[in-house]
């Protein structure tokens, strides 16, 4: 495609379907990404949970809608019959209640006034429903070499809440490849092993991108999708002087332990998010359980100076994890072989996305989704091309933000709560619980 409408650079999950989206407005769009295919970037390595607990009410809002479009996946994208494609698995959710999350007061203040379902659980009902699990608290998280690591601290868990239309998705990647897929439909262009070098800018606006061979591509709209590359490409654009919220490449290890005996996690089992050990697991093929961490303040964060250079290896920290976890379900089988995932989140300030316009007319961003935003890449993408209409329709985004209904729900977002000149939210939990 000589001559795009908007070039996107990203063809991770979230975008591939802002590409999607912005095809099916009418826009010629290319999408380019360095990886050799769509998807394989952060997006492949995400843990793919569906869930619809925030600590915020636009956040609770629209991972709600977000998850109506996993739900209804085959019918959103529209591709033909017997096409290939990631299946959403609805598992619930369920979310212990502890002094960091506050109880879930207002998790579930924020689902009542969104009629987003949820249940609260007796301690019996979660060992009802987990039995190879044990209640005692361990708060706060420690690491292995505190003396004190592995030792109740005299309490029990009180209870938690339960989310029943949550879920994850088994093939993150290739949700990224069907997006793609069913955006190529309505004539979206992609280009895999394409690494922008340069962001062009001609008369005070973005003219297009420059790549590592030389080839130049003119389009009058831009949009930086590029995970944890984002910071650098923001950078080529010349566009961080007015942002408050930053974003940076930041390292996880997620790990892949085997069921305890006994009991079988993948068919049995639920996501649980636990700040009470800083951990969250959801069911892993295989009858394993896939353990994450929530970044609790004892674990030292891993910034990275790039996305291309960092340690791809297992460190102490799978370890860490893995019996963390132990504490919870004390049957555990700890392998002596690592298996999991490490990769990065695009992290930003407060942990809550950049969904914006730039200083530099016709260069936008959908960056810093902080590993918690896989859930909201339909409506994202939804939201991305509304915003793009309106900007280049004339509107002022900075000081007329986009009002954007949510398609499902009718509700109302003020897409500047996504801004990238907000005030660091202090609601958030700055982790990856957003």
């Amino acid at each position: 495609m000589s001559n795009p409408d908007a070039i996107i650079i990203g063809t991770g999950v979230i975008g591939a379907a802002i590409a999607f989206e912005m095809a099916k407005a009418g826009h010629k769009t290319l999408s380019l990404d360095r990886n050799a295919q769509v998807g394989h970037g952060s997006t492949a390595g995400s843990c793919a949970i569906i869930r619809m607990h925030y600590s915020t009410f636009d956040g609770t809002a629209f991972a709600w809608e977000g998850y109506h479009y996993w739900r209804d996946w085959a019918d959103y994208l529209g591709l033909h019959e017997g096409a290939n494609l990631a299946q959403f698995k609805q598992t619930g959710c369920l979310v212990m209640k502890t002094e960091a999350n506050g109880q879930l007061e207002k998790h579930m203040k924020y689902s009542a006034e969104l009629d987003c379902p949820f249940e609260e659980w007796s301690p019996e009902q979660i060992t009802d429903k987990l039995p190879v699990y044990t209640l005692d608290s361990f708060a706060p998280a420690k690491r292995m070499d505190d003396p004190e690591f592995g030792h109740p601290n005299g309490r029990k868990m009180g209870g938690a809440v339960f989310w029943p239309q949550a879920g994850y998705v088994t093939d993150p990647a290739l949700s990224a490849q069907n997006l793609m897929e069913a955006a190529r439909e309505h004539g979206a262009e992609v280009r895999t092993g394409a690494e922008v070098v340069e962001i062009l800018q001609s008369d005070g606006r973005v003219s297009g991108v420059k790549l590592a061979d030389g080839e130049e591509i003119h389009a009058p709209v831009v949009i930086n999708v590029a995970g944890p590359g984002s910071a650098i490409v923001n950078a080529m654009a010349g566009v961080l002087d007015d942002m408050t919220i930053e974003t940076r490449p930041l390292r996880q290890e997620v790990v892949h332990v085997p069921s305890p005996e006994g009991f079988n996690f993948e068919e049995q089992g639920t996501i649980v998010s636990d700040s009470d050990i800083s951990l969250y697991v959801r069911p892993e093929h295989g009858n394993h359980i896939l353990i994450g961490s929530e970044d609790p303040e004892c674990d030292p964060h891993q910034w990275c100076q790039d996305d291309k250079d960092y340690n791809r290896e297992f460190t102490d920290q799978w370890t860490t994890q893995a019996m963390r976890y132990a504490q919870r379900v004390p049957s555990l089988g700890i392998p002596s072989k690592t298996r999991g995932v490490v990769d990065l989140y695009d992290a930003s300030t407060d942990w809550i996305p950049i969904y914006d316009k730039s200083s530099l007319p016709g260069f936008y961003m959908a960056c810093g989704t902080s590993g918690n935003q896989y859930k909201n890449a339909p409506i994202a993408g939804k939201m991305m091309a509304a915003l793009v209409d309106y900007c280049e329709g004339g509107g002022d985004h900075d000081a007329a933000p986009l009002q954007f209904q949510l398609p499902y729900t009718g509700h109302m977002i003020d897409v500047g709560f996504y801004s990238r000149k907000r005030p660091i939210n202090e609601e958030s939990s700055f982790s990856v619980l957003g």
